[in-house]
C-alpha cells in the first residue's frame, strides 16, 4: 500500500477535524462503531513494517544506556520518565530500579527531586551540584526554574512497579524513609513550595511551553532574582498525573491517604480548568503571572497554543474527546502555518527576536518552536487514549519516517526537518514506541473485534 493510500485511509476513518464545541471537562472516549476504514486502517497499521523498525531501534538504542542522549551525560528524572516503560523491555529490571532509587540519594530536606545525575568524573562546571555520602560516586543537579521533576519521579516509580511487577521497592530504605514515604515526601514538597494558594494551581518560573529555560538570564536554568514566577499547563498536569500514579499505585491499600490525594487531584483539575483553560479560543492560557510578565506590554501572549502542555493535559484527562480533536486540529493548522513536519512543534506561534536571552531560544528553534516527536508521540498516544486512532496514525507518520530516513532518534527537528540538538535522543524513542504500541493495542482490538468479522 502506498504512502498516500494509507494516508487517506487515516482521512476517511477520522471523525473529522476542526474548531468543534467545547464539551464538559473530563469526558471520555466515546466507543464508535467500527466501520470499513477503521477496519482497513486496523489491517495496515498491524502491517506498517516501519514501526516494526522504528521500534526496534528504539530498543537497541535504550540497551546502551539511560542517560537522556548522546549530548548528555546525565541520567534525567523528566527524560527517564518517557523512556522507563520500554527501557526495561531492554533492560534488565534492576538497571532501572537502580536508576529510580539514585534519584532518591539526592532527594532535597524538604522533599524535592533533583533534574539528573551523573558520574562524579563527568560532572560539568555549568551547573551546581548536590552531594550525598551514601553515593559519593554521583553527582545530581536541579533545573530549578522548573516543576516537573517531583512529578516526572512520581509517574516513573508507578510506571515501574506497573511493568516491573515490584512492588518491594516501595518498602526500600533511602536515607531512613522507605520509596513509599519519599513518593509522598516529593509530591508534598510541591504543594509547601511551589503552590499558589490563591488560585490552587503549582507554579514555575516563566519557562516556553514545559521548556526548562526562562528568558530573563542567558543560562536560564536556575531561579533567582531576575525570574517571574508563573503558572502553566504542563507543570499542573504532570502533577495530576503522578497523583493518579501515586493513589492507584504508591498509596495501594492506604484508603486514608488515597482519599486526601483523590480530593487534591479533584481540586487541582477544577482549578486548572476555572484559570488556566480558555473556552472561547479552546485553548490553554500559555501563564497566569504572579508578579508580572518579563516580556513587553505590548505583546499578546494569549495568542502562543502550546503544544506540549495541552498534549499531557490530554493525558491527564483535562480535555473531552471533542476538545482534545479541536486541539489536534490546532496543532496541524500552526505546523502548516510555520512549515513544521509534525504536531511535535512546541508552540505557535513562536517567541520574537530577542525575548530570551539564551541564545539558543531563537523563533523556532529549541524550545521555543522546535519540533519535537518527544511531545509529539505523547499527543499521538493521547489520541488513541480518547478514541481518535485515525488522527493519531496521521500525525504519527512523519515521525516514522524522519526516524528511518535519518538513521536514528534526535532531540528535535528544525522546521525544514533537519535534525537538531543531541543525536541518540532516548525520550524521543521511548514515546514513539509507546506510540506504535498504543496504535496497535488499538488495531489488535479492532481485529478481534467480532463486528469486524
Amino acid at each position: 500500500m502506498s504512502k498516500t493510500t494509507f494516508l487517506a485511509l487515516c482521512a476517511a476513518a477520522a471523525v473529522g477535524v476542526g474548531r468543534l464545541p467545547a464539551a464538559s471537562a473530563g469526558a471520555r472516549a466515546e466507543t464508535r462503531a467500527l466501520r470499513p476504514a477503521d477496519q482497513e486502517l486496523a489491517r495496515r497499521i498491524l502491517a506498517d513494517a516501519r514501526m516494526d523498525k522504528v521500534r526496534a531501534m528504539g530498543l537497541e538504542l535504550l540497551r546502551s544506556g539511560l542517560n537522556a542522549g548522546s549530548g548528555y551525560a546525565e541520567v534525567w528524572i523528566r527524560d527517564l520518565n518517557t523512556f522507563l516503560v520500554p527501557a526495561l523491555e531492554a533492560n534488565p529490571p534492576k538497571t532501572v530500579r537502580e536508576a529510580l532509587l539514585s534519584f532518591l540519594h539526592f532527594q532535597g530536606p524538604e522533599g524535592d527531586i533533583p533534574d539528573g545525575y551523573v558520574p562524579a568524573s563527568q560532572a560539568a562546571v555549568a551547573y551546581r551540584y548536590r552531594t550525598s555520602p551514601t553515593r559519593p560516586e554521583l553527582r545530581a543537579h536541579k533545573n530549578t526554574v522548573e516543576t516537573d521533576q517531583e512529578s516526572s519521579f512520581v509517574q516513573a516509580l508507578a510506571s515501574y512497579v506497573r511493568a516491573a511487577g515490584d512492588p518491594q521497592i516501595l518498602e526500600e530504605r533511602v536515607r531512613g524513609r522507605s520509596v513509599r514515604e519519599r513518593a509522598v515526601f516529593a509530591l508534598e514538597y510541591l504543594f509547601k513550595r511551589r503552590f499558589d494558594a490563591r488560585r490552587g494551581l503549582i507554579w514555575g518560573a516563566t519557562t516556553a511551553d514545559w521548556g526548562d529555560v526562562q528568558p530573563e538570564t542567558p543560562w536560564g536554568v536556575e531561579f533567582d532574582e531576575h525570574s517571574h514566577r508563573a503558572i502553566d499547563i504542563y507543570d499542573n498536569a504532570m502533577l495530576l498525573i503522578a497523583i493518579d500514579g501515586l493513589v492507584q499505585v504508591v498509596l495501594e491499600g492506604r484508603p486514608a491517604l488515597q482519599k486526601q490525594w483523590t480530593r487534591r487531584r479533584t481540586e487541582l483539575a477544577r482549578a486548572v480548568r476555572k484559570h488556566l483553560w480558555d473556552a472561547r479560543r479552546a485553548k490553554f492560557i500559555p501563564h497566569i503571572y504572579l508578579e508580572g510578565s518579563p516580556f513587553p506590554a505590548s505583546f499578546d501572549e494569549n495568542r502562543i497554543f502550546y503544544h506540549g502542555g495541552t498534549a499531557v493535559a490530554v493525558e491527564a484527562g483535562l480535555l473531552s474527546k471533542e476538545e482534545t480533536l479541536t486541539a489536534y486540529g490546532q496543532m496541524l493548522a500552526d505546523a502548516r502555518l510555520a512549515g513544521a513536519a509534525s504536531i511535535g512543534l512546541t508552540l505557535y506561534p513562536a517567541y520574537p527576536e530577542g525575548f530570551f536571552k539564551n541564545p539558543s531560544m531563537k523563533p523556532f528553534s529549541y524550545q521555543n518552536g522546535g519540533d519535537w516527536t518527544w511531545f509529539g508521540a505523547r499527543m499521538v498516544r493521547g489520541l488513541v487514549q480518547m478514541g481518535l486512532a485515525p488522527e493519531a496514525c496521521r500525525a504519527l507518520d512523519p515521525m516514522l519516517d524522519r526516524v528511518l530516513k535519518h538513521k536514528g532518534f534526535y532531540e528535535w527537528w528544525s522546521l525544514d526537518n533537519r535534525p537538531r540538538g543531541s543525536g541518540k535522543y532516548r525520550g524521543s524513542a521511548g514515546t514513539l514506541i509507546e506510540a506504535i504500541d498504543a496504535l496497535r493495542r488499538w488495531a489488535k482490538g479492532v481485529a478481534s473485534d467480532p463486528a469486524a468479522r
